[in-house]
């Protein structure tokens, strides 16, 4: 059985080592930087599996696979070159998006879809200005890039479902892909710390976002026994009057 001891040794090893690669990232030190971040999602599906119990459910499954989709776009990258390096982690990361939208969804009328209307108007603009400032030299990546940036707001918005916590995280992993898609096709683009700043936000915005899914997940669990208690005593009674009918007849 899980215990809230396992959750805190699994988050405190998730710190550790988002600590340990952002240093390595400032230190220059590539190849304990490359670790790191191929363990940093594994360690939070770890996370993931004690923060939350049986029935896991919808949520909880896609988010898993989310992660493991991520891991896919740390790792996969660095076994190739340019163009095509590019595109295996916006492949990969799409993945993740589309199954983070699949686990979002089941809570899309308690996002700003229902809520809040008016922020879809933020949410779109976000989505259009960086296309926009990508565009003139994205070339033959402006397509996938495009549809990547669409899947990945769509993420962002349905993560609200999820309260604060939800909101928060799917806003800066959004900002994470962002400052990166902005490095890649914006001439001139020369943020202090791109490095770091991408990472950081792409830890901290998956952390949220795992964070929600287990918040849903205990508030699921908490609702369950109330809907069967307040089951049960009609049940029995029908059981009961069933009998004394059939002992009745027997009669």
């Amino acid at each position: 059985m899980h215990s809230s001891a396992a959750v805190r040794r699994w988050s405190i090893g998730y710190g550790v080592l988002v600590a340990a690669h952002l240093g390595a990232l400032l230190a220059g030190a590539d190849d304990l930087a490359d670790v790191t971040q191929c363990l940093l999602m594994p360690v939070l599906a770890g996370v993931l599996w004690t923060a939350t119990r049986w029935p896991r459910g919808h949520t909880v499954t896609w988010a898993f696979g989310a992660l493991a989709a991520s891991f896919l776009g740390d790792a996969v990258p660095r076994l190739l070159d340019g163009d095509a390096a590019f595109l295996a982690m916006v492949g990969c990361f799409l993945l993740a998006q589309v199954s983070y939208v699949v686990a979002f969804a089941p809570r899309a009328r308690r996002s700003v879809v229902r809520t809040r209307p008016a922020w879809l108007v933020v949410y779109g603009a976000v989505l259009v200005g960086l296309v926009a400032l990508c565009a003139p030299h994205a070339g033959t990546l402006l397509v996938p890039v495009a549809v990547y940036g669409g899947v990945l707001t769509a993420m962002a918005v349905l993560a609200t479902g999820l309260g604060r916590l939800g909101a928060i995280g799917g806003a800066v992993f959004l900002l994470s892909d962002a400052l990166i898609a902005l490095a890649r096709f914006v001439p001139g683009w020369d943020l202090p710390g791109q490095g770091v700043a991408v990472m950081l936000t792409y830890a901290v915005g998956q952390a949220l976002l795992v964070a929600a899914v287990a918040s849903d997940n205990r508030a699921r669990r908490r609702a369950r026994p109330t809907t069967l208690a307040v089951r049960t005593p009609t049940t029995t009674r029908d059981n009961v009057v069933a009998f004394v009918a059939v002992r009745r007849v027997g009669v």
